[in-house]
């Protein structure tokens, strides 16, 4: 079970920041854009899709042994204009940098889709996401003389 919470943190007045609790002591702001001090809810499923996704990718990766020195995962979403404006498009874009075969990779994304994201198998009932990625290599030094 999945447990949380958001609390506002000033009752008077117009602001909309709350203080949001996962419900295991970690807490953290959201708000609206006009108060800025946090991000929106809204914005918090796409990096909930980015973060899910990547700690798949990262745990296949690993198993298969790819040497992975650095990662990241970007995510945009464009939402329906009319409310509710849930997610009508979705691209997700992975940059691995290392020694990382592409076929690895590419089933990695794949398993991460397909069977193991759950906040990508909740989004795909309303949005399209494409997923694209890129594979940065290591520069192996040259030694001097050589």
């Amino acid at each position: 079970m999945i447990l949380g919470s958001v609390t506002l943190t000033q009752p008077q007045g117009t602001q909309k920041q709350f203080v949001a609790s996962d419900g295991r002591g970690h807490n953290f702001l959201i708000d609206d854009a006009a108060g800025n001090t946090g991000p929106k809810p809204i914005e918090l499923i796409a990096i909930g899709l980015a973060g899910c996704t990547a700690f798949d990718v990262i745990g296949i990766l690993r198993k298969k042994r790819q040497e992975v020195t650095a990662y990241e995962v970007k995510v945009e979403a464009d939402q329906r204009p009319d409310p509710p404006n849930v997610f009508t498009q979705v691209r997700v874009h992975h940059i691995v940098t290392g020694d990382v075969y592409e076929e690895a990779l590419k089933d990695a994304i794949h398993l991460s889709e397909s069977k193991y994201c759950s906040v990508s198998a909740m989004l795909q009932l309303s949005a399209k996401i494409t997923i694209t990625y890129e594979i940065i290599p290591v520069e192996r030094a040259i030694p001097v003389g050589v």
